[in-house]
């Protein structure tokens, strides 16, 4: 063992020694407690940050804790490998999206294997192997054939210069994130799987997932949005039309002012046709948008169609408006309009003078309505609604829903916010979509002989058409002897990263897309572990595609994660310079020479490169934006990866941000030099006799009592509250005890071997290099990895002595030890037996004696 702590040496040689010995590959183990270990796969974008890094350490603490409780533990890894990011790129980069990525994941998983995270590679894969794709592509078809997939016209954002389709993330000011052209409001044949069909199932399932964080589960039930509500029925006048709308508030119908439909709703346009004013408003309302949270702050505008629907109960004339914060694809793509009780009805009523009428009043009849100044959206009484007057909210709601259904106008139901998922894109680097377009204009799946329908590789990038759509040739193909045409949309990349949890059960499964007993052995994902950004989307559709996959026999359970942890983001200082015209040069942090005052604030801050000021502007998220990332590579190559590993666990709880600190890395650097020195003396120490629990010393069980103490702590920490950071804390203070602890005896030393044991066992998921490396010189039988987990000695525990605390009128003047069950008397004997505490009781009046058993002895004097 060399006297010097030596990272790179010892991490290297063991990271070829887990993989040449498959150290971490898993098979299905009927005898064992499984654990499935997941997190969220990276996207392959050239090199780790420091927030993969702190995810995947998370995972790896976790799997690594598992594995020494003796479970057959499985932690795999892939790349999210489709997407425009690819493509963007490629582009720049004059090259193809497929070789990119490639040499991405070849380079990314040489960083991983750095971090020495203990995956099984054998079950690898990456989503654009079409090996992958090709059984979601299958999947899609078997789906279509149960209904659960069909076509429509869309609204979509559409590029005009990049001639395709944007989200809305990627609409800035109303113009693509990449050209800059104003965005279009384009309708689109899109692909659609009914994720309506399980919105409900979804919700209610929530609440078996009691292990996920409250803030995520709120956020999809928020999602899904279910609303019990009357679906009514309004004639259009003059026409054997009619227009549905949904309502959760048909206590209010009396107050309905008007009409609002979006611009692409029929009667907008059917009405568009003779009126040229109303056609060019429509087609202004294409550059619009079509997010919800944007629709609730941009200007309402709208125009009057002409047209007038008449009231269900009233037979009122009320005129249709087009309006451009009602979208066509939510609902039906109208609203009844109540001014009086809704905030934006109210805006838009006002800014074009129409009637607004009170419907409700408040229940408190202090409170008087003033319509002047805003909508009253409050639920109240009834007035101004005929017979229905008087009824509070509820009654009101049963009773003019009765009325509506009696008269063939409406009926009860239950509505959701959630809408189907919108599959298609426009780009290139996804899966092929699996379906066929014939002669004739219908659709068919392509035959399962035919999957997967293959992405062309080797093609050029031009920046503006995606090579599939280009190219004529690659779409034509025949069906039962008839000319046909590939669809050349592809999949939206959701889909891809809504299944891969379950194919890494089944690592090489040509013939079928998931061994159904392979996963039902693993699944459901145990831990899964990602940031909070995907607490929405992502998971709403994994849980959508699981239950797919249940449903036509693939798994057994009903979710894919049983726990889910949210880690937070990871900080960074940030450093600029500002030119004269207001622009701003961001310097890296690591670029940067920064002096500080002894509370750490910033006194200067000076590029190292020129030695010239630059300017801090706080802790932000590592960012490119803001080039604020820290590097892994040249950390890992200074300090080695056990303690950026270390560095990650400690600084902050998990699901808080962390920020970065350099002086807090070399922190974590010197804790482990001082295990290492730790372990290196005790190695020339090592005892000759076994630990005998009956021959120790007062000392010495205090040691040890504090090992246990620390082994239970730290056990549940890592297994149940997920605080790695107090868990280290523990084992930091044990160690500095440990130092401190003489190697005189036998038994010290035989104290000690158990204690640097535990120690070791406790800190080898966080920083396993160092651990298995210390383990080995300590000559241990096993792997650490395969050794037990230290388990709490509870006989260590009990106290048999208690330090006593000894004040005179509040004073501390005397310290001694006495047995756990002396009594008062004895206690007070010892204390006045004490030459110092004595010399405090001479010639003075013992008034009153307090005593806190096992703690405190206060003698009051006078």
């Amino acid at each position: 063992m060399h006297e010097q702590y030596n990272p790179q040496q010892i991490e290297t040689a063991l990271q070829q020694q887990w993989e040449q010995d498959q150290v971490f590959k898993v098979v299905e183990d009927d005898s064992k407690e499984k654990f499935y270990c997941l997190s969220m796969f990276p996207y392959p974008s050239g090199r780790l940050h420091m927030g993969h890094v702190r995810n995947y350490t998370i995972g790896d603490v976790i799997s690594r804790f598992q594995r020494m409780q003796g479970k057959n533990v499985m932690q795999p890894m892939g790349w999210d490998a489709f997407g425009l990011p690819a493509e963007n790129a490629a582009i720049n980069h004059k090259t193809a999206p497929a070789k990119w990525t490639y040499e991405n994941i070849d380079y990314m998983r040489t960083q991983l294997k750095r971090l020495g995270f203990g995956y099984d590679w054998s079950r690898e894969l990456a989503t654009c192997q079409p090996e992958y794709y090709r059984w979601e592509q299958w999947f899609f078809t078997k789906l279509y054939e149960k209904g659960l997939v069909y076509k429509k016209m869309s609204t979509v954002n559409w590029d005009p210069i990049d001639q395709c389709v944007l989200a809305n993330e990627q609409v800035i000011d109303g113009r693509g994130w990449r050209s800059g052209a104003l965005v279009e409001q384009r309708e689109l044949a899109q692909w659609f799987i009914k994720i309506t069909d399980y919105a409900e199932e979804l919700l209610q399932d929530l609440d078996q997932l009691d292990e996920w964080p409250e803030q995520v589960r709120t956020m999809q039930k928020n999602w899904i949005g279910r609303s019990e509500g009357v679906e009514i029925t309004f004639d259009v006048a003059d026409s054997d039309q009619r227009v549905s709308v949904f309502t959760t508030r048909p206590d209010t119908l009396y107050g309905v002012t008007y009409m609002a439909v979006a611009a692409q709703h029929p009667l907008a346009l059917q009405a568009a046709k003779t009126n040229a004013e109303l056609a060019a408003f429509i087609e202004d309302c294409k550059g619009g948008k079509v997010a919800e949270a944007e629709l609730a702050t941009m200007e309402k505008k709208g125009m009057a169609t002409g047209v007038e629907a008449i009231h269900p109960l009233t037979g009122e004339r009320l005129p249709i408006w087009v309006a451009n914060f009602v979208l066509m694809d939510y609902g039906s793509g109208a609203v009844m309009s109540v001014p009086g009780h809704d905030q934006r009805d109210y805006e838009f009523a006002s800014k074009y003078q129409l009637p607004i009428k009170q419907v409700v009043k408040s229940a408190d009849s202090n409170i008087e309505v003033d319509l002047t100044q805003a909508a009253f959206t409050e639920k109240g009484i009834l007035l101004n609604s005929a017979e229905f007057d008087g009824l509070d909210f509820t009654a009101a709601f049963k009773a003019i829903a009765d009325k509506l259904k009696n008269d063939g106008r409406g009926e009860v139901k239950v509505n959701y916010r959630l809408r189907d998922w919108g599959v298609s894109r426009q780009r290139y680097w996804g899966s092929p979509i699996p379906m066929l377009t014939l002669e004739d204009g219908s659709q068919v799946p392509v035959p399962d002989d035919q999957l997967p329908v293959r992405l062309p590789e080797d093609v050029v990038m031009d920046g503006v058409q995606s090579p599939i759509k280009a190219d004529a040739e690659w779409a034509k193909t025949s069906f039962e002897g008839q000319a046909a045409f590939h669809e050349t949309d592809t999949f939206d990349t959701f889909m891809e990263s809504s299944w891969y949890y379950a194919r890494y059960t089944s690592p090489g499964s040509d013939d079928q897309m998931l061994d159904p007993a392979k996963a039902n052995y693993w699944l459901p994902v145990d831990q899964y572990v990602g940031g909070i950004e995907h607490a929405i989307l992502h998971l709403l559709y994994a849980r959508f595609f699981h239950k797919l996959l249940r449903d036509v026999g693939l798994v057994q359970c009903d979710e894919p994660f049983k726990r889910l942890l949210c880690q937070g983001m990871v900080l960074a200082e940030t450093f600029y310079r500002e030119h004269d015209n207001g622009s701003k040069t961001w310097y890296s942090p690591q670029d940067v020479q920064v002096e500080r005052d002894d509370k750490g604030r910033i006194i200067q801050s000076t590029l190292t490169s020129d030695g010239q000021p630059v300017m801090s502007a706080g802790m932000s998220k590592m960012s490119k934006s803001k080039n604020n990332g820290i590097d892994p590579q040249k950390v890992i190559d200074l300090y080695g990866a056990d303690t950026v590993r270390l560095f990650m666990m400690f600084t902050a709880p998990p699901e808080q941000t962390l920020e970065w600190s350099d002086s807090a890395v070399e922190g974590a650097h010197r804790f482990l030099r001082r295990i290492y020195t730790l372990v290196h003396q005790f190695s020339q120490n090592k005892p000759a006799e076994a630990l005998s629990t009956s021959a120790l010393n007062a000392n010495q069980k205090a040691l040890r009592r504090e090992l246990h103490k620390t082994i239970a702590k730290v056990t549940d920490d890592l297994s149940r509250r997920y605080t790695f950071n107090t868990a280290i804390a523990a084992i930091m203070e044990l160690s500095n005890k440990l130092q401190k602890a003489p190697l005189d005896s036998e038994q010290d030393k035989a104290v000690m071997q158990e204690a640097v044991l535990a120690v070791l066992q406790m800190l080898n998921p966080i920083t396993p290099h160092l651990c298995q490396y210390l383990w080995t010189t300590l000559e241990q039988p096993q792997p650490i990895e395969q050794s037990q987990w230290p388990s709490v000695d509870s006989a260590a525990l009990v106290e048999d002595e208690k330090l006593i605390v000894v004040q005179v009128n509040g004073k501390v003047r005397g310290k001694f030890t006495v047995a756990v069950d002396a009594s008062q008397d004895d206690v007070l004997a010892q204390a006045k037996a004490d030459d110092n505490v004595q010399r405090y009781l001479d010639n003075v009046t013992l008034r009153k004696v307090i005593y806190v058993p096992g703690k405190l002895l206060n003698l009051v004097v006078g």
